[in-house]
């Protein structure tokens, strides 16, 4: 940590040394590494984790509380004591003062690294984000006579060592004492060095107390296990004590709560099913710890993403932190949690259908978004819950048990726009129409026949909903045909055909069938007509098929249109025939096009001046 006092130019070809700004190192650790300074006490207790872990590799027979971690703050200083292995006055010059270097790589401890949380051996520095100089005193547990050690080491590089008498460090273990500057006050008085312990350290296997300098006794940072380590009277004073965990810490109710357990990894915990619906594809954060030490609040690796419904606390053995300590490493480790996580998330779903329908009800009704998403790639998932998964409908919002019973051949729509244009329509001729417009929902719909074989599933077109509209009769087909083809001949401008037929409800004077596709086709073609000749010509041209056109159906029973189709005056049967499309336009609820925007207010200008001429 510190250069040579008298630097020697090296002789040429001679081996030279990395010379370290320590400055410049901390620095670089503060904005790039670390997420924020108050990290240089998680570091500390870390350091003394590890240390009583070791302790307890030396004394395998000591009880699990017979040792433990001290802190103390009183807005002067910072200091952290543990009963753990100690140092030596060897340890201090190896260890201390050389960056990156870690106890944990002597003295057999290499073969044991799996047991320590830090495995980097830089963690020390990071309190040099709070304090200008780290004071260590430390007494080895390995060497019963050994004396005890004191190191200082300061921001600018230099440390010093010397031994002191045995009295100064009665038993082994290590005290660490911070002096903070001016400028750490945030992260160093001792309400807030309580609360770092506190959401660092809850989880911690060994006892944590704090003394603020006040003169009571020391308080528990980490008074209980964790509660799922916990033993309760019956199951369901186990579930109401996990659900208020959750509740504290992540500050919702929980809808309910799941056991993780993967003792291969040595992993439990929790995950929260939350009580309310999430965006699509949003990954919330969760609470992971390593060996009780808390890692992240924000680890969104640990699940795959389609479990965006829970939010999970979980403490395990054998992840592998990166270098920060703040986030997983990628590795095959963590993969093969992630799906044996995912696997306890189907296994609750599968649980909860088949005993608790209720629970199950309100699940789907908050967050059937992603059972969907799930449900696609998993079949298992699929036969479960396909038949009570949510679906809009022409019977309103309905399962597709529901629907299904009413409605042996179902329908169902490519988007949410063609269902609008043909919902009220369909219900009054019982078709059973679904809408496949939203994310999920037209593939899922199209394999409801491997579950419910007596149903069938197919695509709903113009020319479907049309043959179950009832045509009208000859004479009064007959009788508008002039009307009919001043109607089409308006409405060519929209590659729109008219025709009239009967249906429910009488209220409706229109029905426009026009898909997304169509328009996107007839788009096509008329820009190969425009491009004739040119290179863009030539391409459209082959991808150029039969236009399909739009198809204006209007009601009979409907006496708007019973009176539109006696009009004999030419330009007045135009202009109704563009105010009914415009009509028809607006109660699909798709955007209008500048065109049919512009037809509608003209329609209506000319309607509303007809009407003035005949007053006068």
């Amino acid at each position: 940590m510190t250069l040579p006092d008298t630097p020697q130019s090296p002789a040429a070809g001679a081996d030279r040394t990395f010379q370290v700004d320590l400055r410049g190192l901390v620095d670089l650790l503060s904005h790039h590494l670390y997420s924020s300074p108050r990290v240089y006490l998680r570091e500390l207790l870390q350091n003394a984790v590890d240390a009583l872990t070791a302790r307890h590799t030396l004394e395998p027979g000591a009880a699990a509380d017979a040792f433990g971690i001290r802190l103390y703050a009183d807005g002067s200083v910072v200091r952290v004591e543990d009963d753990g292995v100690g140092l030596t006055e060897a340890d201090v010059h190896t260890f201390l003062a050389t960056i990156g270097r870690s106890s944990k790589r002597t003295e057999n401890i290499a073969e044991q690294r799996a047991d320590f949380i830090g495995q980097f051996g830089i963690g020390l520095l990071s309190c040099f984000l709070v304090a200008d100089e780290i004071h260590v005193v430390s007494r080895s547990a390995r060497t019963p006579d050994a004396p005890a050690v004191e190191w200082r080491g300061r921001g600018d590089g230099s440390y010093t060592v010397r031994t002191l008498p045995a009295a100064a460090r009665p038993r082994p273990g290590t005290t660490v004492t911070l002096t903070p500057r001016a400028d750490a006050g945030e992260w160093t008085r001792p309400v807030q060095v309580q609360a770092l312990a506190r959401h660092f350290g809850s989880l911690l296997r060994h006892p944590v107390t704090f003394d603020d300098g006040a003169g009571g006794p020391g308080a528990a940072v980490n008074p209980e296990p964790a509660p799922w380590a916990r033993t309760y009277p019956t199951p369901g004073a186990r579930s109401r004590a996990l659900a208020a965990y959750g509740e504290e810490i992540f500050g919702f109710t929980p809808l309910d709560t799941i056991d993780l357990d993967l003792p291969a990894v040595g992993l439990k915990g929790i995950a929260c099913v939350l009580p309310e619906a999430v965006p699509a594809g949003r990954r919330h954060g969760h609470r992971v710890h390593v060996k009780g030490m808390l890692l992240s609040e924000r680890a969104e690796e640990i699940l795959p993403e389609w479990a965006f419904f829970v939010r999970c606390v979980l403490d395990a053995e054998s992840l592998r932190p990166t270098a920060s300590r703040e986030s997983l490493y990628e590795d095959d480790t963590l993969a093969a949690v992630r799906d044996a996580l995912a696997e306890r998330l189907r296994a609750w779903i599968a649980r909860t259908a088949a005993s608790d329908p209720d629970l199950l009800g309100r699940f789907l009704q908050t967050h059937h978004l992603a059972v969907k998403s799930l449900a696609v790639h998993d079949d298992e998932i699929l036969r479960m819950l396909l038949p009570w998964l949510p679906f809009e409908t022409t019977d309103g919002h309905a399962t597709l048990d529901e629907f299904a019973r009413a409605h042996r051949t179902v329908l169902v729509t490519a988007s949410v726009e063609e269902f609008r244009q043909v919902a009220a329509i369909a219900a009054a001729a019982g078709l059973g129409v679904v809408n496949g417009g939203y994310t999920y929902d037209r593939e899922l719909v199209h394999r409801l026949p491997e579950i419910r074989p007596e149903v069938s599933v197919a695509d709903l077109d113009p020319a479907t909903l049309t043959a179950h509209l009832d045509p009208v009769d000859r004479e009064t087909e007959l009788a508008a045909a002039a009307y009919l083809a001043l109607a089409r001949d308006a409405l060519a401008v929209f590659d729109c055909d008219v025709a009239l037929r009967t249906f429910q409800p009488a209220s409706a004077p229109a029905l426009l069938l026009d898909s997304r596709e169509a328009r996107h086709e007839r788009t096509r073609s008329r820009l190969a007509r425009e491009q004739q000749g040119g290179v863009w010509g030539d391409i459209l041209g082959h991808l150029r098929q039969e236009a399909p056109r739009a198809q204006l159906i209007l009601n009979q029973l409907n006496p708007l249109v019973r009176t539109a189709v006696t009009i004999d005056e030419p330009e007045l049967a135009r202009t109704s025939a563009e105010a009914l499309y415009g009509q028809a336009a607006l109660l699909s609820r798709r955007p209008l096009r500048p065109a049919e925007s512009s037809l509608i207010n003209r329609s209506f200008l000319d309607l509303l001046a007809h009407a003035l001429r005949k007053d006068s």
